[in-house]
């Protein structure tokens, strides 16, 4: 790749001198920027909906969403896949996150490890990959190897693929059945790709996960009927979710959440007779 022709590498004209601005002009500046994602996410909803009722389709026929990245982008798909278990109640292998370097790179960066095809091929084998799997690499640059060798063997498995990049015409986009290219622009600081690509890729995953979430009833209405009330927050929101949806008392649906085991679909289920 000709990393210097990229746009996320490319100087953003608006920031060029964020070194001599007042605070509240960086601050305006960034914000300023963050706007033109939403916009270029926009733009992408029609490569974006594919996806989602592929992820749907799959998941119906016992199917996974593996996300894989490196850096920031990796840690944006671990953090999605972690955060879906609590939120709608599904099992851990689900949604799966996959980091190039593993978890170590989590907290630290590994800046080499997204460098290996070989290694990106690794990582997937042990997730014994079926073909109703969709397996959606993230690459803000669109070269990253481990993504490429991701997707790679993602294909050999029959899996379908998607590619989240902010660069069009890249390694990624030809390598996967779906690409998703986000226009997000240059950075304010040139090359940080944590800030608008990371931002835009983001809100992807919001969409990915929570479209599909809804789409095989874990909502009902815009309530998270699958919810686990693991702590105190949790509980009350349960609490009032039986209640949005089912006319009763806080104590009758504190009761019925007690005899259900915690269990909000179960508790409204006994509400309903």
């Amino acid at each position: 790749m000709e990393y210097g022709k990229l746009f996320t590498e490319g100087r953003n004209p608006r920031s060029m001198h964020i070194d001599k601005m007042s605070t509240l002009e960086q601050l305006q500046c960034i914000n300023a920027e963050d706007h033109v994602v939403v916009d270029a996410v926009q733009a992408a909803l029609p490569a974006i909906a594919p996806v989602v009722d592929r992820i749907v389709a799959g998941m119906k026929q016992g199917g996974r969403l593996i996300y894989t990245g490196c850096g920031t982008s990796g840690r944006l798909g671990v953090l999605d896949a972690s955060e879906c278990p609590p939120t709608y109640g599904v099992s851990p292998d689900l949604v799966i996150g996959v980091i190039a370097g593993g978890d170590h790179a989590l907290r630290n960066a590994i800046e080499g490890a997204e460098d290996s095809r070989e290694a990106g091929i690794e990582a997937m084998k042990g997730l014994d990959l079926q073909p109703q799997d969709v397996v959606v690499g993230l690459s803000a640059a669109g070269g990253a190897a481990f993504v490429l060798g991701t997707m790679e063997y993602a294909k050999e498995k029959g899996c379908a693929t998607a590619g989240i990049t902010c660069n069009p015409d890249t390694p990624l986009t030809r390598a996967c059945d779906h690409p998703i290219v986000v226009l997000s622009g240059p950075e304010v600081v040139t090359g940080s790709t944590r800030m608008k690509a990371g931002t835009a890729q983001k809100l992807i995953l919001n969409m990915l996960s929570t479209c599909a979430m809804i789409q095989t009833g874990k909502v009902r209405e815009n309530l998270m009927i699958n919810v686990r009330p693991t702590n105190i927050k949790l509980v009350n929101r349960a609490v009032r979710i039986i209640r949005q949806l089912h006319e009763c008392t806080e104590e009758e649906a504190k009761a019925a959440l007690e005899r259900s085991g915690n269990d909000v679909a179960a508790a409204l289920e006994l509400l309903e007779g």
